[in-house]
């Protein structure tokens, strides 16, 4: 069982229908605020724009917000040139991510995959 779905308990009418959820107070209490535990998810759609297309992260999160790597590399004050070695690559240095993770408006954690 994963963790989002362990402390729930599911209540079914009596045709066994599910018919109400039970869950932890303090997760009620998130959702109502509009608090999401997942907090750093990846899009399906960058997923599988990267593994249809054998693309970095980096490469497939820029299609997805529809940047040209023009865009990304002005908000992270490099040239186009510098971006594209930097997106090319499957594996990049922490600090880079990090920039790279701002320029997207994403967390860094959302680039490893």
């Amino acid at each position: 069982m994963n963790a989002l779905t362990e402390s729930v308990q599911i209540l079914r009418d009596a045709e066994g229908q599910p018919a109400f959820v039970v869950i932890p107070f303090a997760d009620y209490q998130a959702f109502v605020k509009g608090e999401n535990k997942v907090k750093h998810g990846i899009p399906a759609a960058v997923v599988d724009l990267a593994m249809d297309n054998e693309w970095s992260a980096a490469r497939a999160w820029r299609e997805y917000k529809e940047l040209t790597q023009t865009e990304v590399a002005k908000r992270m004050g490099i040239t186009q040139g510098a971006y594209a070695q930097l997106e090319a690559k499957k594996s990049i240095r922490k600090s880079s991510r990090d920039k790279i993770a701002k320029a997207f408006d994403i967390h860094e954690s959302q680039l490893d995959f």
